[in-house]
């Protein structure tokens, strides 16, 4: 089978670009014929709220990556569209994340079309985005409308596809694995490479840092006296894409600055085996979400995790088994990290992760993508 993949690729950075590279090579180690084509421009500069776009890294060798979309000009949506119905490929995916891409997507999907041969794909990240603006519904429409079918990573995007009346067929299929980061590390060997006193716990919050994703609420419920208490401290590792103000003025009110470790900066991929096996326990305290790469991330490297019961999250963290799933409230959540460290949990929760990850597969999601791809 010929396959394309649409949306963020090297020298893009992030979690969508790491995500996408690793399915193109899953469709491969199926057999497949598969490319990436990724924007040349993604978000013009006053919309990106971080520091760079861009990878410094070295790109994938193994990967076709063609780098020809600019998601604010009409011309490269046509060129690229019209390429692609041209070449005939069994099958596009796209992916889905924001209503900003609507338009640019949504073209070029519509131009492929016209073949009559290729069937359209999109993994839908979101459908309703976690922050909501004027005009996302149309955005997201005019999208979807072109698909001939979709596979969501959360059975609660999955219940708003069919709340806008989109009728094509959907599976949901869970987010795979990231075990592209390396192996497991020692947790010694990592607190040492990011120079960490190895007399204190850590728990770890990543990923960028927006407002949707409660690092106020964990910093809220890390000021508890019993937590103060304890040989513990936090990580935080990830890039502020949003005013870190309100954040510094919650560790100063709570005296929490001897208590974390910033690393607010974007992480590297290959330092983000270090930031997972230094921790004892990833903490996620969303306030909404759909579902979330850092928890794949997590199981990936074998690590316990806190989660909050906010869309999508809970479906792949079986409270009591693998961790935590608590209401996105700081005393919820500082209860379950005191009972985490008092009743030293960290053993059998890690036992359950090493016993779930194996469900999370890509050659998984790659069947799935064929299957709501098959004409009916």
């Amino acid at each position: 089978m010929k396959v394309v993949i649409i949306g963020p690729a090297y020298p893009l950075r992030g979690g969508l670009a790491t995500y996408n590279e690793r399915l193109a090579r899953a469709f491969r180690e199926v057999g497949d014929e598969v490319r990436l084509v990724t924007f040349s421009l993604q978000y013009p500069d006053f919309l990106f709220p971080g520091q760079t776009q861009f990878s410094t890294e070295p790109g994938p060798a193994d990967l076709d990556i063609e780098v020809s979309i600019n998601s604010v000009n009409p011309w490269t949506w046509w060129r690229v569209g019209n390429k692609l119905r041209r070449e005939k490929p069994d099958l596009v995916i796209f992916r889905f994340w924001l209503p900003f891409m609507g338009p640019a997507l949504g073209t070029i999907a519509r131009v492929i079309r016209r073949n009559r041969h290729t069937r359209l794909v999109a993994i839908t990240d979101n459908v309703i985005p976690h922050e909501k603006r004027p005009g996302d519904r149309p955005l997201t429409q005019y999208f979807l409308a072109a698909c001939h079918g979709f596979v969501t990573m959360s059975r609660a995007v999955l219940a708003d596809l069919r709340r806008l009346h989109f009728r094509q067929p959907a599976l949901y299929k869970p987010h795979p694995l990231y075990d592209n980061f390396g192996p497991l590390r020692p947790k010694a060997e990592a607190r040492q490479a990011l120079g960490l006193d190895p007399a204190f716990g850590y728990l770890l919050f990543f990923g960028f840092i927006r407002a949707y994703k409660g690092l106020d609420i964990l910093l809220e419920a890390f000021a508890d006296p019993r937590l103060a208490a304890l040989p513990v401290k936090l990580i935080v590792a990830g890039e502020y894409y949003e005013d870190a103000a309100p954040y510094e003025a919650l560790i100063r009110q709570h005296n929490l600055e001897s208590r974390l470790i910033r690393a607010t900066d974007f992480i590297p991929n290959e330092r983000v085996v270090d930031y997972f096996c230094a921790a004892d326990m990833v903490v996620q305290p969303y306030k909404n979400a759909t579902q979330s790469g850092v928890s794949q991330i997590a199981y990936h490297f074998e690590r316990p995790m806190l989660v909050t019961d906010v869309g999508g999250l809970a479906e792949l963290i079986p409270d009591g088994e693998v961790g935590y799933v608590v209401p996105p409230k700081p005393q919820a959540i500082a209860d379950a990290l005191v009972d985490f460290y008092e009743h030293q949990r960290e053993a059998e929760f890690t036992a359950g992760v090493w016993a779930r990850k194996k469900e999370f597969s890509w050659s998984e999601m790659v069947t799935a993508l064929k299957e709501v791809a098959s004409p009916s």
